[in-house]
């Protein structure tokens, strides 16, 4: 796992939704490139209205406008990390807006690695999931006895 503390650089890229690579989300391709490259970390948020460049607004609460909702890419790592990913955002992105802001990281720390390497360590135990036959009741379509 990356080690980070201290000074950092946020990396922000905001795109649409509908935004594609090779016939898969933009965002997607930028995560996993992210991923590849070492970076510490990178988180997808999904908005739910917004503007850009095009001045059109995106917004989920009318179907006729809820197409390409805005997306944040948000990757946070050492400066130079962050900077030596910027060449591939540029071969990605053909649209959108590209933000980097100074930041200083408090806390950065994973889960342990769980048996047989991997890193998202035992299951949660909770209550069972509720479902329809969870009370005696028979879902949608079914027919009493």
């Amino acid at each position: 796992m990356t080690s980070l503390g201290g000074r950092a650089l946020r990396l922000t890229v905001y795109i649409g939704e509908d935004d594609t690579w090779h016939h898969k989300p933009l965002y997607s391709e930028i995560v996993h490139r992210a991923h590849a490259a070492g970076l510490a970390g990178a988180s997808v948020f999904r908005g739910i209205e917004g503007f850009g460049a095009s001045s059109r607004i995106h917004t989920s609460r009318l179907l006729s406008l809820s197409e390409d909702l805005p997306v944040a890419i948000v990757v946070v790592d050492t400066e130079e990390r962050v900077r030596a990913f910027l060449p591939q955002l540029d071969e990605l992105v053909t649209e959108g807006l590209v933000t980097l802001d100074a930041c200083e990281v408090i806390r950065y720390v994973g889960r342990p690695p769980g048996p047989g390497g991997d890193t998202k360590g035992p299951k949660a135990k909770g209550p069972k999931a509720k479902g329809p036959k969870a009370k005696g009741r028979k879902p949608k379509g079914e027919k009493s006895e």
